[in-house]
């Protein structure tokens, strides 16, 4: 009768490890990140690729459409 409940509780408790896990490792990943794209910004200009545009777009809560070279120069400040 407890079966089920015994493999969501084991579930869980293995999903919460691996949030752990994982997270550490995307954190390090995010900064990693940020300072290639920054490079890329640097040496690049408006039209960028559509990775670069996606993480500015991110980056400035505005579609990847309405940035400006403003914009670009705020988020490398």
């Amino acid at each position: 009768m407890g079966a089920r409940r015994i493999r969501r509780e084991q579930r869980q408790v293995d999903m919460a490890e691996s949030r752990h896990r994982n997270g550490q490792r995307k954190a390090k990943e995010r900064v990693r990140r940020e300072t290639r794209m920054k490079e890329i910004i640097r040496k690049g200009q408006l039209p960028f690729t559509p990775a670069v545009l996606s993480w500015l777009s991110a980056q400035l809560d505005k579609p990847g459409r309405l940035i400006t070279a403003d914009d670009v120069k705020r988020v490398l400040a």
